[in-house]
């Protein structure tokens, strides 16, 4: 199936121009392959680098000098809130989201497109993606609110309203998001895990599309609760199966390693523009390739992953405490399951061919194996997908929330408008529909950025006070008291003046 390449999870728009579509077209299908050329290989690749750049400098390179502490923090993250998710479950749905088959795919076209390279500088904009996330989710921790159930609601809508005091801006944050997230990705999802499942096993479509929407259904129906409790328990699960069958490649090639490792570093810089079969690549395609396939996949400074990190009763009791689980998202996101993908297929040897990204990796992994890395990829692609979908859900769902001023009336209607959605993606062809999604995605980020950087300085301010208190030896408490600022814009009840404790 066409979707077998680069529509899963989050795609690069400009591979699928090559991959993806017939010669034919027409105005729509140009004028939209023109915003996501311009919005994808210009201005979001160039914003969200630059303000991932900014974040990094302004917090004094905390996602090097802090990495153990956030780890610590993602330790400790399981404690249940009375009001909100406990730091670990939102870990786990941000997590459910970000890891999809295009971490599989995605790495697989971007090597193949590209060579070797576009592994480092992947690589590089994960550790720049980990500052610009620390930011959005403390924001979204920030200006959170209570739904009419007391559940914690927030994110980029949010802080947009309430920190910049432009709903308008929220609106077209949220119209977005709902767009992208909550119909459409979710449609092309469906899609991959049929395509998936009707290649590998042969089963009819029809069927697996029934077996996803009732599944889906029964998560969503649930609510932002369920979701949470679904993937604390399937997102651990899958992604250290995925990373162990990769740590096993590693163990049985490990004199390769030394060799793949320096392929990877001269041809990220050119220093070796002759990758296997004698295939040229330039410095520019690599990092172009890596930069496309990091920020797609971790998402940060889209504003998606803060939707639910706003939903947490953060350990310790900090907006900054999340923005490091969150960071630590982004890291293992990237620098961990994509990573397994790039050894898995270098190791193979197989660094030249492009196109299908599903088939290249099911190819390297039989390769390694045997036969069955096929099914291996067929059963991840289920899991990274379905989590997928309920994570998208959750994302979309908090943004009918602040359309609808934090009523859940239309949340019944709209869920069965996404099962209509995952329906139709497992049975239909949907390539200029996701376009259309990218285009949506891409507007969406835009916006985000917009907000992300005239709200820094509150962020930074805000996690400054977190390590002061760290510095001293205290468990960080947050207190309004120090932020005058925010009295008339924060919600009464969610944060409450307090002295941090001293641990010493």
């Amino acid at each position: 199936m066409r979707l077998f390449s680069l529509h899963t999870n989050r795609s690069i728009a400009f591979y699928k121009q090559q991959h993806l579509r017939g010669g034919s077209g027409n105005m729509l299908e140009t004028s939209v392959n023109f915003l996501n050329g311009l919005l994808w290989g210009k201005l979001l690749v160039y914003g969200l680098v630059g303000a991932g750049l900014f974040f990094t400098v302004r917090l004094g390179f905390i996602q090097i000098t802090h990495f153990v502490h956030g780890l610590k923090v993602l330790a400790i993250s399981r404690r249940p809130g009375k009001h909100g998710l406990s730091s670990f479950q939102v870990f786990c749905t941000s997590m459910a989201a970000r890891v999809g088959a295009g971490n599989m795919a995605g790495v697989a076209v971007a090597i193949g497109a590209a060579g070797p390279g576009a592994v480092f500088w992947m690589w590089a904009i994960a550790v720049l993606g980990m500052a610009t996330a620390m930011i959005e989710s403390t924001l979204a921790q920030i200006y959170k609110v209570k739904d009419e159930d007391g559940q914690y609601r927030g994110g980029p809508s949010y802080y947009m309203e309430k920190g910049l005091g432009q709903r308008w801006m929220g609106v077209l944050f949220s119209v977005f998001l709902i767009i992208a997230f909550g119909l459409v990705f979710n449609a092309v999802q469906a899609n991959t895990i049929t395509g998936a499942m009707t290649q590998v096993f042969g089963f009819e479509p029809l069927y697996v599309g029934i077996g996803i929407v009732l599944l889906s259904g029964y998560v969503i129906m649930g609510g932002l609760k369920k979701v949470a409790k679904v993937s604390e328990f399937v997102v651990p699960v899958m992604a250290l199966a995925y990373v162990a069958i990769a740590f096993v490649v590693v163990f049985m090639n490990i004199e390769q390693l030394p060799a793949v490792f320096s392929l990877v570093i001269n041809s990220a810089f050119g220093w070796q523009e002759a990758a296997a079969g004698g295939v040229a690549y330039s410095v520019a395609q690599a990092m172009q390739a890596g930069i496309a396939r990091g920020l797609f996949s971790n998402e940060a400074g889209m504003g998606s992953a803060a939707n639910v990190a706003a939903s947490a009763s953060p350990n310790p009791n900090h907006p900054a405490s999340q923005g490091f689980v969150q960071m630590m998202g982004v890291f293992f996101d990237t620098l961990v399951i994509c990573t397994a993908t790039a050894a898995i297929i270098l190791l193979s040897g197989d660094v030249a061919s492009s196109g299908d990204g599903i088939a290249k990796t099911i190819n390297a992994l039989s390769s390694h194996v045997g036969d069955w890395g096929g099914a291996f990829i067929a059963i991840s692609i289920l899991l990274f997908c379905f989590t997928s979908i309920i994570a998208n859900y959750s994302y979309a769902e908090t943004n009918v929330m602040f359309l609808s001023g934090n009523s859940k009336k239309a949340l019944p209607l709209f869920r069965l408008l996404v099962l209509g959605m995952v329906m139709f993606g497992a049975l239909a062809k949907i390539g200029l529909v996701w376009d259309l999604a990218d285009v949506s995605m891409g507007l969406m980020a835009i916006v985000n950025i917009v907000a992300l950087l005239l709200l820094s300085g509150l962020a930074i301010r805000v996690i400054n006070d977190y390590r002061e208190q760290i510095s001293a030896g205290k468990e960080p408490i947050f207190d309004v008291k120090e932020f005058p600022e925010l009295d008339e814009q924060l919600e009464g009840g969610i944060w409450t003046a307090s002295k941090a404790t001293d641990k010493r």
